[in-house]
């Protein structure tokens, strides 16, 4: 085992007495240069000045040479160690610090000087705080509308699982797109995300329509972990049940030998059959490729999102 694998390995102290999953040699169509890029160095470098924590480096995203060279970042806030233990997730778990009251003015003062036409804010699971940090994502949003306010704003959430009240605090703090990820099939999260709960995650999503209909709703999974056509057909029903507006379907890459094993590599045709159904349903915006991923290109996406919108409101005059 190489020194670099086996310091990520100790990132996930519950995974360390799990029976390898042999890492898989990538498919051509998945594979991605190595950052090089002045453009990326520069990002990487306001990065460190800020201090902040990226969801790019934190879960090892194969986009992170292509995005920080588009000078496009997904903060990660609340800290670096999360309190479950998702078997696909490479973010460290552990028991997480004190939240620093300072971290919203950072990550505005961050997305002014990098002139983000569109931030994406996510986050570590906070399962030990009240309100699982749903105050410190609302402080996070007003911040940014303060020191940029031509911004849009996307945020990408835990799901609250029992803490009453934090859903409306985070919506009344109005993100332009609310993000929270089922991630698999629900015959899977047992083993794939065992922290969770299907019907949970699809009701927070219903419910954020409920409480702002403006506010775009976005959710995304992976797929190459064991499930069936027919079952992500069925995720793509649920979703439009609860009138999610953004889908984003990108093939699960193993961390480590302790994470959950690939069950196989989706072909890009397929991923294009998925666009194909998904949009068939309804979807304002369907992302379906090997290497989409939650905030991949989307500034991008958010612009064509919009569009969507107002062409569908324009039909239905």
């Amino acid at each position: 085992m190489s020194e670099n694998s086996e310091t990520r390995q100790f990132r996930h102290p519950e995974k360390r007495n799990r029976p390898d999953n042999p890492i898989q040699r990538k498919p051509e169509w998945i594979r991605v240069k190595a950052p090089v890029s002045k453009e990326y160095k520069a990002t990487a470098g306001l990065v460190r000045e800020h201090n902040l924590t990226t969801v790019c480096e934190e879960a090892s995203c194969p986009n992170i040479g292509e995005c920080w060279s588009k000078r496009h970042a997904t903060f990660m806030i609340m800290g670096e160690i999360c309190t479950r233990a998702c078997a696909f997730c490479n973010v460290a778990t552990g028991k997480p610090g004190r939240l620093d009251p300072f971290e919203p003015f950072r990550v505005a003062d961050a997305t002014a000087k990098l002139g983000l036409e569109h931030v994406v804010i996510t986050s570590v699971d906070r399962d030990d705080l009240e309100d699982g940090g749903a105050q410190h994502f609302a402080e996070t949003i007003a911040a940014i509308r303060k020191k940029a306010p031509d911004t849009t704003i996307e945020i990408l959430t835990p799901d609250f699982k029992d803490k009453p009240g934090a859903l409306e605090v985070v919506v009344e703090a109005k993100p332009d797109v609310f993000n929270h990820n089922m991630e698999t099939v629900p015959r899977l999260y047992p083993t794939i995300r065992p922290g969770a709960r299907y019907y949970h995650s699809l009701n927070l999503l219903d419910r954020v329509k409920q409480l702002d209909p403006s506010i775009f709703t976005k959710s995304g999974i992976m797929v190459g972990l064991g499930e069936e056509k027919i079952e992500v057909q069925q995720i793509m029903d649920d979703y439009r049940a609860a009138d999610v507006d953004f889908l984003t379907i990108g093939q699960y890459l193993q961390p480590t030998p302790k994470h959950a094993a690939i069950d196989r590599f989706v072909t890009p045709e397929e991923f294009d059959a998925y666009a194909v159904m998904a949009r068939s349903k309804g979807f304002l915006m369907v992302s379906s490729s090997p290497l989409t991923r939650s905030s991949y290109l989307a500034g991008d996406d958010f612009a064509r999102l919009r569009e969507a919108r107002q062409k569908q409101l324009a039909n239905a005059r």
